[in-house]
């Protein structure tokens, strides 16, 4: 089989599709015959260096992916060969086939074509075990998410108004901002014109955001603070905007505010498996009656891995890319 494989660190151009081992399920695993990858910037991390695989898993890009069952391991129930599925990967999404442990996989959507669903599983466990799982998001409240505009973003903005949320956002122009507001975001901030502590005080309101989905790191960790609503939870995970930053524990303090910072990536199969099956309960149905859709920037052949990053690593797209075999 062929696979997008990662032989030294570097830009785009270090992406080959390549003949590579054909995977072999283990127990409880099955192989997919992958259909479509989605990518994120997770796996441009990893093609920089930044971001390992954990140890003993793929090694090639790729957390998520959509297909059909080609294989079962020992102990798989309640899966057949040549379901349709999608799932949570490790890695190893960007190739022909992949192994994956059965508690990460996830049915196509009903109303979700192959394709487009290479795209939800990242996006949603990310927002789901983040923003609801972790940080409590409940009705009524305000939901901060930076980087509106992204794949994480796209989906947040959706799941926090189907809870009945108010939901602020930043991004960095006026075409991604008026693309989140036709997705259901109230509040629009551009990060490169306004101050969103300030633009959250003349929200309606005025009490800052309860819950805050960061992507940047350290660039905007106090900030992130002064936004915070009382009893406000930020929750950390991405680090665009670097890894190291003061915290001022008495505005913490003050704001009776926690702070969490999580990977998905590394979770023990069993956390991945508990967070899938929330996914399956609790945003599959939003996708089947439409309240919830999927965001699709671009489509591009699999063996075009690295037109991809590019178009990632310039920050022009909006909602998820898709790699298609």
């Amino acid at each position: 089989m062929r696979a997008i494989t990662i032989q030294e660190s570097g830009g785009p151009e270090v992406l080959r599709w390549e003949e590579v081992p054909e995977p072999v399920p283990d127990e409880g695993e099955v192989v997919i015959e992958v259909a479509a990858a989605g990518v994120n910037r997770a796996d441009v991390l990893q093609r920089q260096g930044f971001y390992d695989p954990p140890p003993g898993t793929s090694p090639y890009p790729g957390l998520e992916c959509s297909g059909r069952i080609a294989a079962l391991g020992s102990e798989v129930a309640g899966w057949g060969i040549g379901d349709e599925v999608c799932a949570l990967l490790t890695g190893g999404g960007y190739a022909e086939q992949v192994a994956v442990p059965a508690g990460q996989l996830l049915p196509v959507p009903a109303g979700v074509d192959l394709v487009t669903a290479a795209g939800l599983p990242e996006v949603a466990c990310t927002v789901w075990s983040n923003v609801f799982m972790i940080a409590g998001l409940r009705p009524g409240e305000t939901l901060l998410v930076h980087g509106g505009g992204s794949g994480i973003g796209t989906m947040a903005v959706q799941l926090g108004k189907a809870v009945g949320a108010t939901v602020a956002v930043t991004a960095g122009s006026a075409e991604k901002l008026a693309r989140c507001r036709e997705l259901g975001a109230d509040i629009l901030i551009n990060y490169r014109e306004q101050d969103l502590v300030e633009e959250l005080k003349r929200a309606p309101g005025g009490r800052g955001a309860d819950v805050i989905l960061d992507i940047i790191g350290a660039k905007y960790l106090d900030r992130n603070v002064k936004a915070l609503a009382p009893n406000g939870r930020l929750v950390v995970i991405g680090l665009q905007g670097g890894v190291k930053a003061e915290l001022n524990l008495g505005a913490l303090l003050a704001k009776r505010g926690a702070v969490t910072a999580t990977s998905l990536r590394a979770r023990p199969a069993a956390e991945k498996a508990s967070i899938v099956s929330a996914v399956r309960e609790h945003v599959w149905p939003l996708l089947e009656d439409g309240r919830l859709r999927p965001v699709v920037d671009r489509q591009l052949p699999m063996e075009d891995a690295a037109a991809a990053h590019t178009v990632m690593e310039a920050g022009e797209h909006v909602g998820k890319i898709v790699l298609v075999r």
